[in-house]
């Protein structure tokens, strides 16, 4: 529920501060007292369409502050602040809005700056607004399928659930198909881009170390002389007369006879003696590669045009030849579904079709549950609008199905309310009823039934009861009251049947000081409640009459409440 409004330098209203409770809440007041502008301070705080003018004149900026508290741990606007990252402890939410005079708006959630489009998704959550000539969610066709669901409650809920976990394997299905079978000649140029890939890779013959080999081959027969060099000095420093194994091999000597002597001096001679054998062993294998080596100016051409074949694949292709080897599986693979594509496609188009005839039986029984709800609202609607003094007009809710083969999330069902208020005249949509009172009773009727499904958090009424007087007036206190029972309800009224209903009652009045106009919201109890209730009654001079009307009204009023509790 809304649980206080803040509003500083809003149109006529300098500051104000007012708090709410549970069940129905009643504004009261003269006209042009400021009753409105409390309404459309809400609405700014709900996202609704805002302009510097409602600026009070002098002040920079207008600043509307509210603060929810929903108690529901499963109710959809916690998801809705989640998609968009903004916290909610203990189900409070604070909502605020700065109206600048350049024409910029600041909005936040509970502290997170934000869009005035997420203001108004997360607004539309919490605050349900009704004005006799808003474009209000019941008069928009398009929701009546929501609103029809709503009431059908868990059955439908479930339908609706099996209807979804189908609708989306068709749905990603068809997709794919309407993808594979694109533009035949940009599929036959995707085939020769990919079959002459594919050619150019194999052509290659690709090895994955094939590269780090050919750099190490280069570099040697880049190098041939410097490398031949020495390795003919290195052999001639180990085996050539008086080098380096002669030396060795008289140190061997020695340190043997030595260690025929010493025997502590063994592990020295054992040391050299091997230092001796794989010296040899070096000697005669480097040898071995000088009697090999033979410079081929051609090998070094071969290893340099590979090399460079390599780095134009790797420009193509990828980084390194691994890289290329998983692009040439990746394209391989698509060329093949390429090339099959007529019998991929054909077993495709047959799951489809199996997928639209599952999706026929669930929106079958969709539409089975809404036809027997529909019945069921017509009956509760009908039921309202007698209540309303409506008894001779007709409600109907229209279930017809959309063209062949046509299915959206919501089914096949095209829904909308049609209603007829006088005998003998036909069924039109809700958004051709032209008369106010007859609107606004209407409103109510479906509000009535919907206020227990719609989880709403705050309902506003502003002067739905307009035009309408006597017995209706009562009958539409007495629905507004019924409302307040399953959500917090704000109404701005002139009926003081309507007024007798509140749970709690504001007094609007505005005053002047300082040549500036301001207006003031005042909770009023006891007499002063009877007094209210007889300025309304009577419109001019509050009489001891009047006194008694408004003391009865009351007393009524208690009795009646009773009733909806």
């Amino acid at each position: 529920m809304l649980n206080e409004i803040a509003i500083h330098n809003f149109a006529i209203i300098e500051h104000l501060e007012v708090p709410f409770d549970e069940g129905l809440t009643v504004l009261t007041g003269e006209t042009g007292a400021g009753k409105s502008i409390i309404i459309d301070a809400v609405q700014l705080l709900a996202g609704g369409r805002g302009s510097q003018e409602f600026i009070r004149h002098g002040a920079k900026k207008a600043e509307l502050e509210g603060m929810f508290t929903v108690e529901a741990e499963d109710h959809p606007v916690f998801e809705k602040m989640r998609e968009f990252g903004i916290d909610a402890e203990d189900g409070s939410i604070i909502l605020r809005r700065d109206i600048n005079s350049n024409g910029k708006t600041t909005c936040r959630v509970n502290g997170k700056l934000v869009t005035i489009a997420t203001l108004r998704e997360i607004g539309s959550q919490l605050i349900d607004i009704h004005g006799q000539h808003d474009n209000q969610e019941l008069m928009q066709e398009k929701r009546h399928i929501h609103l029809l669901d709503q009431f059908a409650g868990q059955p439908l809920a479930e339908a609706h659930a099996n209807y979804m976990d189908v609708f989306d394997r068709y749905s990603r299905l068809k997709k794919k198909l309407a993808a594979t079978s694109q533009n035949e000649q940009q599929i036959a140029q995707r085939i020769d881009l990919y079959s002459f890939q594919l050619q150019e890779i194999d052509a290659a013959s690709l090895r994955i170390d094939e590269e780090e080999e050919l750099e190490e081959e280069k570099l040697k027969l880049q190098h041939f002389n410097r490398l031949f060099e020495r390795l003919h000095t290195a052999y001639e420093s180990i085996s050539g007369d008086n080098h380096a194994l002669d030396w060795v091999g008289s140190a061997m000597s020695d340190l043997e006879d030595a260690a025929s002597i010493d025997k502590q001096l063994a592990a020295h001679a054992e040391t050299v003696s091997t230092s001796f054998y794989a010296l040899q062993d070096t000697a005669h294998e480097i040898k071995s590669l000088i009697d090999e080596m033979e410079f081929d100016p051609l090998r070094l051409d071969e290893v340099e045009n590979r090399l460079a074949m390599l780095n134009a694949l790797k420009r193509k292709y990828g980084k390194t030849i691994e890289d290329i080897v998983i692009y040439r599986e990746k394209i391989a693979d698509e060329l093949d579904q390429l090339l099959n594509r007529d019998e991929r496609i054909h077993a495709e188009e047959e799951k489809l079709e199996q997928l639209k005839k599952d999706l026929e039986v669930e929106a079958n029984e969709l539409s089975m549950i809404r036809r027997e709800a529909a019945v069921r609202l017509e009956e509760a609607i009908m039921t309202q609008l007698t209540e309303l003094h409506m008894a001779k007009s007709t409600f109907h809710v229209s279930i017809e199905r959309k063209s062949a083969g046509n299915f959206d999330a919501s089914g096949f069902d095209d829904i909308a309310f049609l209603i007829s208020t006088n005998v003998g005249e036909p069924l039109k949509p809700l958004v051709r009823i032209a008369s106010g009172g007859e609107l606004s009773r209407i409103m109510l009727a479906l509000k009535t039934i919907f206020s227990k499904h719609q989880g709403i958090t705050s309902i506003i009424f502003d002067e739905v009861d307009t035009g309408v007087s006597g017995r209706v007036a009562q009958a539409i206190a007495d629905k507004i009251a019924m409302i307040a029972t399953h959500s917090q309800v704000l109404c701005i009224s002139h009926l003081p049947q309507v007024a007798a209903m509140a749970d709690h009652h504001f007094f609007i009045s505005k005053d002047v000081k300082g040549n500036r106009t301001t207006t003031a919201v005042t909770e009023i109890v006891d007499l002063d409640r009877t007094k209210e209730l007889s300025r309304m009654l009577s419109g001019a001079e509050i009489t001891a009459l009047t006194l008694q009307h408004a003391e009865e009204l009351l007393t009524m009023a208690e009795e009646r409440k009773e009733q909806f509790r």
